[in-house]
């Protein structure tokens, strides 16, 4: 009986013991659901452990109940696990983002953020997700030194202009934007919801993309699926609603009727108000013209793999009304992406992807002389928006440009319809161990179809805006480019010591055009539903008559090779050669060789820092080369028959052709020398992270058009003059990036980002006849007020520079002036020059709309499941021309002339009112104001809600609300102080720019 008793209680003691040891498997993956081959698992306090296979799994045998499980793999947060059963692990493991190891996108290849020895910055999909911009330029604003975004307009699906390092050239000045290695010309087509990471390189290392990476290069990388990656679903949404940031303060009516007799009065003429308690406030034309204007945006993301394949799928609607017209401007978007990679072989590997792009565009007149906007500023505050009878006002006396904005905007039939379809495919092939073959063909199609329609209106007696013929136009261009690039990579680590990495490669271009169109006359009962071709009289070819050729093709063939090698992870080098041939060029400039390399030093790997507790990471960089820039018309070199030949046949106007633009045999390659020095720091324990730059960057060999004689014809139809190479630009300056993050606990972190950028402009030298280019326009019939001239600013202000107001008639005898109509109360002139007249040749240097110093501020911050983001951005330096007041007799004033000069001592800033001959409307620092702003682009806060249960398929619910663009901190008294038309030599001139919207949003992110 004991015997058994001992027995029973043996096998009860194995079973027991054995029932506290488990073999434990799983599946180790990133945030993405992708598996994760080679992580290690370790069991705590032991040396037993596994590393996952190709597909993410691990077994670890003969496990303790209780153990705990260490998961950890380069880039990522390690993890533990405590082991309670024998269930399935399934372990996603988060990136570490401060790490080193993290792979940034470069030319044709990857490298980690340590080995990298350019000027690469870079912007995480987390970063787009927390500003909502409808546009991804938006989300670049402020969190990237060196890169400037200026608005051409804040209107729905308006231009967005980037600058990396200042303006380099007089010409284009666009990046190159590479969507998974394929060109894309406008960002406006990408969906920002579907940006997984975005790079931008800006310096020389740029150079590896050739002629069109001058002006540097903004790397996109969109979410794709993964081999043996689950289905996953996403869904984005967010709606509100958007309003103006400011109104620009203007007279009421009975103020602008005291001024306008005081004008009248002034100028001999009987004033026009005989009973001024009877005017009263009247209209607030920008509170009719403004409105609060709804926008929405709903996006899916579809993800997932197979064993040998990965898949995608994304679809997005936008759609967007505008502050100013309402449904009038209205923009909507449709995007369409598909991404499927497949390996036929184990060595060979189909990459493919599609995207389809369609835009509605409605279109207001914007950010011009007789803009809805510009007239709802001068329009006379006396006059209603309808009269008696119900029609709209007529804008009588108030110039030919000012009309009733209402009934303009009424009278607005104005669309483009935009469908872009983009395709790539290519071959990896992997071979001998150390070599990859690829190749890849991308393609772009786009169809852009405008529609205008202009019915019979009549603003008002003499209106250059009336119209007395009914008209339609139709256009329809269409545009076409392919790349194809083929290259070699050989990459082999040498006994862990030496890394090297060979490129050889070629890439073809060719990207070609149509425009195309009709316009007819006379449309059946002037009604809009009947605004079409077929339905029109008279119709004439668009191009008819212009001197336009209405095709154009240009082509790029490349060559190029890069090294790159580094020792022990601590000596860096990078070196490429490119050898780039443009048909913009003639046969003996066709071809040019672009050098470039680069140097980095991993200081922190030498031993005197290896255990520096303070010092994480050290690493200086250098790099300098040469980059070509072909942007120009195509076929410069030779003459062309594209100008306008017009004869007299049989009594009537017949259309030929003749010489077009004068050709220039010699043009060759613009040549950018950009150099630049860095340092990358972390500190203690990862916890900041500096970025410090200093940069010069010079082109020489400008390609311009220059002023020529008039006898060269080349003011003739369709003529112009020739390009031609003149002028040296310089920028140099230097960027500066320091990050924060920390964590209290397990509940609360946050991350604070600073970052500026000082920059200097200088022309060193123009070759051209005056030496000296002009730009921009202002007011009426003036010269242009904006000079490309050495030893100054590219697109510099020249002007009068004021000194005040005359007080009395003995300072108007006693001083210069520019004529003899000056009276007591106009603005005095400074006779630079000191000869006793007031001419051209006293107009100087009065600002440029270039900043001295831009800065970004970006704070976020957890606790438990809520989350905060604020972003800020501020621009010093820059100063804006006010160029939307149009001075008529009857127009309207900003509120500011009501501190005008009434008498001596009354004020020494702004001029007398008046409808006489003056001279206080010529171009002068009195219109030109500082643009600094300090703006807060973003804040947002969300909660995430936790999931119900492990088995829960909603892996993610988060809704928040966000205010983006919510208040700007400026001295400038225009609309927008950010506002610009990005041109080199004529930007920084506010006509009244359409501003940036403030929009409030609600928002919910689910994934499954």
């Amino acid at each position: 009986m004991k015997h058994t008793l001992f027995k029973i209680l043996t096998l009860f003691f194995i079973a027991y013991s054995s029932a506290q040891n488990l073999d434990v498997s799983g599946t180790v993956q990133d945030g993405t659901g992708f598996p994760i081959p080679g992580a290690n698992v370790i069991v705590k306090n032991t040396s037993k452990g596994a590393v996952t296979d190709f597909d993410g799994n691990f077994t670890i045998a003969n496990i303790e109940i209780g153990s705990t499980l260490i998961f950890s793999y380069v880039g990522y947060i390690t993890q533990e696990v405590i082991v309670t059963d024998n269930k399935k692990l399934t372990v996603q493991l988060a990136e570490d983002l401060a790490t080193l190891e993290e792979v940034v996108v470069i030319g044709y290849g990857t490298q980690t953020k340590k080995e990298i020895t350019g000027a690469v910055s870079v912007v995480s999909s987390e970063t787009i997700e927390e500003l909502k911009p409808t546009r991804i330029e938006q989300a670049i604003q402020g969190q990237v030194p060196g890169v400037n975004i200026t608005s051409q307009s804040g209107s729905p699906g308006g231009n967005i202009t980037i600058q990396i390092r200042g303006i380099s050239t007089n010409g284009d000045t666009r990046p190159l934007i590479l969507v998974d290695g394929n060109v894309i010309e406008d960002l406006s087509v990408i969906n920002p919801s579907d940006i997984e990471s975005l790079n931008i390189i800006k310096d020389a290392t740029a150079g590896i993309y050739g002629v069109r990476a001058a002006n540097g290069v903004v790397l996109i990388t969109t979410k794709t699926g993964r081999k043996n990656m689950p289905l996953t679903f996403e869904y984005n949404a967010y709606a509100g609603f958007q309003q103006t940031t400011r109104k620009i303060p203007v007279l009421n009516a009975t103020e602008y009727a005291v001024l306008t007799n005081e004008a009248f009065a002034a100028g001999g003429e009987t004033p026009p108000f005989n009973d001024l308690t009877t005017v009263g406030v009247g209209t607030d034309w920008q509170d009719e013209v403004f409105e609060n204007a709804p926008i929405q945006n709903h996006s899916i993301i579809i993800r997932g793999g197979t064993e040998k394949s990965g898949y995608s799928y994304s679809g997005s609607f936008l759609t967007q009304d505008g502050i100013v017209g309402g449904s009038k401007s209205n923009f909507t978007r449709f995007t369409n992406k598909v991404n499927y990679n497949v390996d036929i072989l184990d060595n060979l590997k189909v990459i493919s992807g599609l995207l389809l792009t369609r835009s509605n565009k409605r279109n207001l007149s914007e950010n011009a002389l007789g803009s809805v906007l510009f007239n709802a500023l001068n329009m006379a505050p006396t006059l209603s928006v309808r009269d008696e009878n119900g029609n709209f006002t007529l804008a009588e006396g108030l110039g030919n440009e000012v009309i009733n904005p209402i009934a303009q905007t009424a009278d607005s039939y104005n669309r483009t319809k935009i469908m872009r379809l983009s395709g790539n495919a290519g071959l990896v092939y992997n071979f001998l161990d150390h070599f990859i073959a690829q190749t890849n063909i991308q393609a772009n199609y786009s169809e852009v179809r405008s529609h205008v329609f202009r019915p019979i209106v009549n603003y008002g007696s003499g209106k250059v805006f009336n119209i007395d013929r009914s008209e339609v136009t139709e256009g329809l261009n269409y545009f076409r480019d392919y790349t194809f690039d083929a290259f070699l990579k050989y990459e082999n680590l040498i006994d862990d010591t030496h890394n090297i990495k060979l490129l050889l490669g070629t890439s073809i271009f060719q990207t070609t055009g149509v425009f195309t169109g009709k316009k007819g006359f006379d449309i059946i009962d002037n009604n809009v539903l009947n605004a079409n071709i077929d339905n029109a009289s008279d119709v004439i070819d668009v191009n008819q008559g212009l001197g336009f050729d209405p095709r154009f093709d240009s082509r790029l063939l490349s060559y190029f090779g890069r090294v790159q090698y580094d020792y022990k992870s601590k000596y860096l080098f990078s070196a490429v050669i490119r050898r780039d041939g443009s048909t913009n060029f003639g046969p003996k400039n066709k071809f040019g060789y672009f050098p470039s390399g680069s140097i980095g030093w991993v200081a922190s790997e030498e031993d005197f820092l290896l255990d520096n507790s303070f010092i994480n990471f050290l690493k200086l960089r250098a790099s300098y080369g040469i980059l070509g820039n072909d942007r120009i018309p195509s076929f410069g070199f030779i003459s062309l028959l594209d100008g306008e030949g017009t004869y007299v046949l049989d009594n009537q106007l017949a259309f030929g052709s003749a010489l077009g633009a004068i050709s220039n045999p010699e043009i060759r390659w613009e040549k950018q020398k950009a150099f630049d020095i860095g340092v990358d720091m972390r500190l203690w324990d990862n916890k900041i992270n500096i970025t410090a730059d200093y940069f010069k960057r010079r082109t020489e060999d400008l390609l311009v058009i220059p002023q020529v004689s008039g006898i060269l014809g080349a003011a003739a139809p369709g003529s112009s003059p020739p390009i031609i190479n003149a002028g040296i630009v310089e920028n140099k300056g230097f960027e500066f990036a320091i990050g924060y993050a920390d964590s209290s606990g397990e509940d609360f972190n946050f991350n604070v980002n600073y970052n500026f950028t000082v920059l200097d402009n200088e022309v060193i030298s123009v070759s051209a006849e005056g030496d000296f280019l002009t730009g921009g326009s202002f007011g009426v019939g003036q010269d242009p007020p904006l000079r490309m001239e050495a030893g100054f600013p590219i697109g510099y202000y020249r002007g009068f520079k004021t000194n005040g107001i005359f007080q009395n008639q003995s300072e108007v005898d006693s001083e210069p002036t520019i004529n003899d109509r000056v009276q007591p109360g106009d603005i005095r002139f400074v006779d630079i020059n000191n000869d006793g007249v007031i001419d051209d040749d006293d107009k100087t240097d009065i600002g440029n709309p270039f900043a001295d110093a831009t800065m970004g501020l970006n704070l976020s911050m957890d606790y438990k499941n809520f989350d905060f983001t604020a972003y800020a951005f501020a621009s010093i330096g820059n100063d804006i021309v006010r160029n939307y007041e149009r001075n008529q007799n009857l127009t309207n004033r900003p509120r500011y002339f009501l501190d005008r000069w009434t008498g001596e001592g009354t004020s020494n800033v702004s001029p007398r009112a008046t409808i006489g001959a003056n001279s206080n409307g010529l171009f002068s620092d009195y219109f030109v104001e500082d643009g600094s702003f300090v703006r807060l682009q973003n804040i947002q806060l969300g909660y995430t809600f936790p999931r119900t249960s492990d088995d829960s398929k909603v892996e993610k619910f988060r809704l928040y609300v966000s205010a983006n663009n919510l208040f700007t901190l400026t001295e400038y008294r225009g609309y927008d102080p950010t506002a610009s038309t990005g041109a080199p030599v004529g930007g920084g001139i506010d006509p009244g720019f359409y501003p940036n919207a403030k929009t409030f949003l609600l928002g919910v992110n689910l994934k499954f």
